[in-house]
């Protein structure tokens, strides 16, 4: 089994490069911020847009966003992490408004894409880490400008990268047979559906529920793996 070494990188990378961006965030004037803070919504749109329309199966997008959307409402799952993130906030006594929403928008941008995918993929099937290692680069840049936005709650994003991304790896080493173009693909365009939701909320275009969408991750893998044996 091949051990996850690419995603402990990246997250020092994302601890690295969130503590900078920290430093940075109490000697920006209030106007940088806000244009640094506008400048990461309207890049995450695009990114979200270039992602999305790679699927080549919208019918089964449309009904992952819906089901999972379902759940996750049902599940109640944004309350969850809600109450999770503030009851971390308590116990380390920490002073930030944005906290909840830097470790959300960071994780999702951070682990909903192809690179994180195939990388996670590509590492536990083969031990190649060549795309991970590229991404902590990547990471950890994109996260001196989130922490420098975002505040502390970047940098606490690294532990659910760690468990997500580490997690990929160790399936992909355990269930390779399982594991295909068509999924990869699918998963990363629903992926790109929840990140454009970040976008919209980050521009404050309108408030989208995405932590309450993230069970489509999971539903899309299993309409994808049932529509081929069909």
């Amino acid at each position: 089994m091949n051990l996850p070494i690419g995603t402990i990188v990246n997250v020092l990378a994302i601890v690295a490069g969130g503590s900078l961006g920290l430093i940075l965030n109490k000697n920006f004037p209030e106007k940088i911020k806000a244009i640094v803070f506008q400048a990461i919504g309207l890049f995450t749109i695009v990114i979200g847009l270039q992602m999305a329309i790679k699927t080549d199966n919208p019918l089964i997008m449309v009904f992952s966003l819906i089901i999972g959307g379902m759940i996750g409402e049902s599940l109640n799952l944004e309350k969850k992490i809600d109450n999770i993130s503030e009851s971390i906030k308590l116990k380390l006594k920490i002073a930030d408004n944005g906290f909840t929403q830097g470790i959300v928008t960071s994780f999702l941008l951070f682990c909903v894409g192809s690179m994180t995918i195939v990388g996670s993929i590509n590492e536990g099937i083969s031990g190649d880490r060549t795309l991970l290692l590229t991404k902590s680069i990547l990471d950890g840049f994109s996260s001196i400008a989130l922490a420098s936005s975002f505040g502390i709650g970047v940098i606490f994003s690294a532990f659910p990268v760690l468990i997500f991304q580490g997690g990929l790896t160790l399936l992909a080493s355990l269930f390779q047979n399982f594991i295909n173009p068509q999924i990869i693909g699918q998963l990363t365009a629903v992926g790109g559906v929840l990140i454009l939701g970040i976008g919209i909320n980050l521009l404050g275009i309108k408030k989208i529920n995405v932590i309450n969408l993230l069970p489509s991750l999971v539903i899309v893998i299993l309409i994808t793996a049932v529509s081929m044996l069909i």
